[in-house]
């Protein structure tokens, strides 16, 4: 059917390392994956990175990875990966 693949769920693990904590990165990836209907959570790490989980339309999780790529104005992008995995079925994007 045309227009399946779009709207099929799928879901992404990010970890963002460089300058992404203490920068307003969570709470800024937060009010974008509410505003682009991405569900999941983003939370730093203990070494420094932040570690994003985000499912929902192929075209709305690239979106996010896409703004996770440059980050808040105070950040400073130095390497993301990412990861295909499996949708956890999660409803709402929190902060932890």
């Amino acid at each position: 059917m045309v227009g399946e693949s779009s709207q099929q769920r799928v879901a992404r693990r990010a970890i963002i390392a460089g300058r992404v904590q203490g920068v307003w990165f969570r709470d800024s990836a937060q009010r974008n994956a509410k505003s682009l209907g991405v569900a999941g959570w983003v939370r730093n790490r203990l070494d420094g990175t932040v570690e994003v989980w985000a499912e929902g339309s192929l075209e709305a999780v690239e979106a996010l990875l896409d703004y996770c790529r440059k980050g808040p104005p105070r950040a400073f992008v130095e390497h993301l990966s990412i990861d295909e995995v499996a949708p956890a079925g999660l409803e709402h994007f929190d902060v932890r």
